[in-house]
C-alpha cells in the first residue's frame, strides 16, 4: 500500500509533557505506529503553527553516541547541538526515532563495531554481516512532524534521503540547516565514509 495516498493516520500520540532539560525546557510526546511495533519520541518546543518555518530534525537512536558520548560517531553532538538550536529560535521539533544502527539494532551495531576494530568501514561491515546499509524508514516519523502542527520545515540535517522523505510526505522543505559538529579523529573516517558511500551532505569535511 502507498501510504502517502492513504489518508489515514499510522500513528496515534500516546502522552505529552513537560521535559525540563540541561538545554532549556521542552515538551516531550510519545507516540506508537499502528501499523508496526515501532515508537517514536518527538521532543518540542513553542508555538509550532503550519504557516511559520520551522526546525525540524529526525535524529536517528544511537545509543553509543547520545548515551555514553561515543567519539566514533557525531550523532550526541548532533542532537545536542540542535536542542540547542531549538532553545536560541524558540521554536522546533526533534522526532527520535528508535531505529538504531541505521535500522539493525544494537547487537548487530556492536558486531559491526568490532568488524571496524579490525578495518572495516561502516558500509563494509553491514555487508559483511549480510545486513542492509540502511533499514531506515523516514515517513511515520513526517507523520509525527505534520501531526504536531508543522507543515513548513527548516530541516536540519546533512542526510539527503531524511529530506526528501520530509517532501515526500507533504512538509514543505524551505530550507537545509547543516548540522555539522568539529568530528573527533575516531570519527573522521565514519563521516567520511557517510559523504563518500551514502551521500551525505558534509561541505566542511574534506
Amino acid at each position: 500500500m502507498d501510504q502517502r495516498r492513504d489518508s489515514r493516520p499510522t500513528v496515534e500520540r500516546v502522552a505529552t509533557a513537560n521535559l525540563p532539560t540541561a538545554v532549556g525546557e521542552f515538551k516531550v510526546a510519545g507516540y506508537r505506529s499502528l501499523i508496526s511495533d515501532e515508537e517514536f519520541v518527538a521532543l518540542f518546543k513553542g508555538d509550532l503553527r503550519p504557516d511559520v518555518p520551522t526546525l525540524v530534525r529526525i535524529h536517528s537512536q544511537c545509543l553509543t553516541g547520545d548515551v555514553f558520548g561515543s567519539t566514533k560517531c557525531d550523532c550526541g553532538q548532533q542532537l545536542r547541538r540542535a536542542m540547542e538550536m531549538i532553545e536560541r529560535e524558540g521554536r522546533g521539533v526533534i522526532v527520535y526515532q528508535l531505529q538504531e544502527g541505521r535500522g539493525i539494532g544494537i547487537l548487530n551495531k556492536i558486531r559491526a563495531y568490532a568488524l571496524q576494530d579490525e578495518g572495516a568501514d561502516t558500509v563494509e561491515a553491514n555487508e559483511r554481516l549480510g545486513l542492509a546499509i540502511d533499514l531506515r524508514d523516514y515517513r511515520q516519523c513526517a507523520e509525527v512532524i505534520l501531526d504536531l502542527g508543522v507543515r513548513r520545515a527548516r530541516v536540519m540535517s546533512n542526510n539527503p534521503q531524511k529530506i526528501r522523505a520530509l517532501r515526500d510526505a507533504g512538509l514543505e522543505v524551505v530550507e537545509r540547516v547543516p548540522l555539522e559538529v568539529e568530528p573527533t579523529s575516531a570519527a573522521v573516517h565514519y563521516l567520511r565514509t557517510k559523504k563518500k558511500k551514502l551521500g551525505h551532505l558534509l561541505e566542511t569535511l574534506p
